[in-house]
């Protein structure tokens, strides 16, 4: 496993409803609220065992069949491609969790078992109930019109690879211990991104091995790890880190659950980027050099820079697809767009 010098800044004494959400995006930086969940009863029941965790989880557990991945002993629960990248190296299917639950308990103590893996399943339709007593404060004006997807992740000794997701974050660890490292946006070309799809979860994943890099097959990597911060959560620890940064999970223990928070601040309506992404390689990438310039000049114009710029010096009834977007605008848009792509 590579070695990360710079450690997550840590804010200490946080207590639940006094995170401070408009200073961690106003400074969009990883940060960890140090014990911010010790006193949820499951952050309680792990801590006295798994089995007691686990038993806890189950009684809010109404036989609604989940998601459940099971990786090899010889992969060391690192969730990837196999080795000529034209599948998946894991099995996936739909279990009952209380079955699921008693593979991963039987596997105590044995560090050749398999991987068992729940990913990211929805506390309130699957749980009913649970966030009743286990939940974090969510007293910021922000989530009145942006409340976040509240979700469980279950598992023995996991890996997920690096990835990226386009919400913000907080990730609470309830039971076990995790590590995260993290990565800024910027370095997207020094973690060797894999294919668009198939992927592993859903988003596109680093292609380096983080246990073991080829430094030869992965130059860049190296400038990576310059730019990388590592976060060690305990059970009752909370981590939060902006929409789009890189993020390398290892679940540590026999049994660990985590609950994450994602959420965004755009209106439901604004499209996502990923579609643009994929237009962008559709229309733009293979263009000469030259082109590419000038559109990335058009771009900064009208979609990077200021978003008044464009329509400043127009009345307001000449602005057209210039003006706020709202709704009704964005209705207009996407239909447009419809069109054109269907001709």
């Amino acid at each position: 496993m590579v070695e990360i010098e710079r450690k997550t800044r840590v804010l200490e004494g946080t207590s639940a409803d006094a995170i401070p959400f408009e200073r961690l995006m106003r400074e969009e930086r990883p940060t960890i609220l140090k014990g911010v969940a010790r006193d949820w009863p499951l952050t309680r029941k792990g801590i006295e065992s798994p089995e007691a965790a686990m038993d806890y989880i189950s009684g809010f557990y109404q036989g609604r069949p989940v998601v459940g991945y099971t990786c090899a002993p010889s992969l060391n629960g690192r969730y990837f491609y196999n080795e000529d990248i034209s599948g998946l190296n894991f099995q996936r299917e739909r279990v009952q969790l209380d079955k699921f639950l008693d593979l991963i308990r039987s596997e105590f103590g044995h560090p050749g078992a398999p991987s068992y893996y729940i990913g990211s399943t929805d506390a309130d339709l699957y749980f009913p109930g649970f966030r009743a007593d286990n939940d974090l404060i969510l007293n910021d004006p922000m989530f009145d019109l942006n409340p976040p997807i509240v979700s469980l992740w279950l598992g023995n000794r996991t890996t997920a690879t690096a990835h990226y997701d386009m919400s913000n974050n907080i990730a609470c660890c309830i039971v076990g211990k995790r590590r995260f490292t993290l990565f800024p946006p910027e370095q997207v070309a020094n973690l060797y991104p894999g294919p668009l799809e198939p992927t592993p979860g859903g988003q596109v994943v680093s292609m380096v091995d983080f246990q073991n890099p080829d430094f030869e097959r992965h130059p860049r990597f190296n400038d990576a790890l310059e730019a990388a911060e590592v976060a060690e959560l305990e059970p009752g620890d909370a981590l939060f880190y902006p929409a789009l940064w890189w993020h390398h999970v290892e679940a540590l223990s026999d049994f660990n659950t985590l609950v994450n928070y994602w959420w965004n601040t755009s209106p439901a309506y604004i499209d996502t980027p990923q579609n643009t992404l994929l237009h962008g390689l559709l229309s733009l990438r293979d263009r000469p050099d030259q082109e590419k310039r000038a559109w990335k000049a058009l771009f900064d114009y009208y979609v990077f820079g200021p978003a008044e710029l464009p329509g400043a010096h127009l009345p307001d009834h000449a602005k057209g697809d210039l003006g706020p977007m709202d709704e009704a605008r964005a209705r207009r848009l996407r239909a447009k767009l419809l069109q054109r792509l269907n001709r």
